[in-house]
């Protein structure tokens, strides 16, 4: 699937998981609440400290992946157990925010993603919070790209970008 179909993917999963490289070259992938405000800016909030922002020091280069629409089934034609999604993955290069002002905004996309009907309390939060939160911009470096198993009203399989 192409890229416009995978950034929709991004935008609707409840979270994509953020697979980073440790300073001893380990995997470390953990699942995040990230929010763009744009196609090509994607952030997340984290401690000021531990194994995300450890990592991105050493190991700026950073791959995302997010999952939609995850459901086991039977094939309709053939009985085969198998699982219908949407997913999407991407590659970027993640850097911690050192100026307040875009901390703010991307905190403010963050909110406005996960808990829009509390904007109200926003600015009060992040009064509070701005100085112990550290947030990170991961700068996507190509294109996302998307894939999907799915099945049509008839039954058959939704393949080659195939749309209903």
């Amino acid at each position: 699937m192409d890229s416009t179909w995978a950034l929709e993917i991004m935008r609707k999963a409840p979270y994509i998981t953020v697979s980073f490289t440790r300073p001893d070259g380990s995997a470390y992938g953990v699942p995040l609440s990230l929010a763009s405000v744009n196609d090509e800016v994607w952030y997340f909030h984290c401690a000021l400290e531990g194994d995300k922002l450890d990592a991105i020091a050493s190991h700026p280069e950073v791959c995302l992946s997010a999952v939609t629409k995850c459901a086991p089934t039977i094939g309709p034609k053939d009985g085969s157990f198998t699982i219908q999604y949407r997913s999407a993955i991407a590659f970027g290069k993640a850097e911690l925010v050192e100026d307040d002002e875009e901390k703010v905004l991307a905190l403010r996309a963050i909110c406005e993603r996960f808990l829009p009907n509390h904007m109200d309390a926003f600015d009060d939060a992040v009064s509070r919070s701005l100085a112990r939160t550290a947030v990170v911009r991961i700068t996507l470096t190509s294109a996302p790209t998307g894939k999907r198993k799915q099945y049509d009203k008839n039954g058959d399989e939704m393949k080659y970008g195939r749309m209903e």
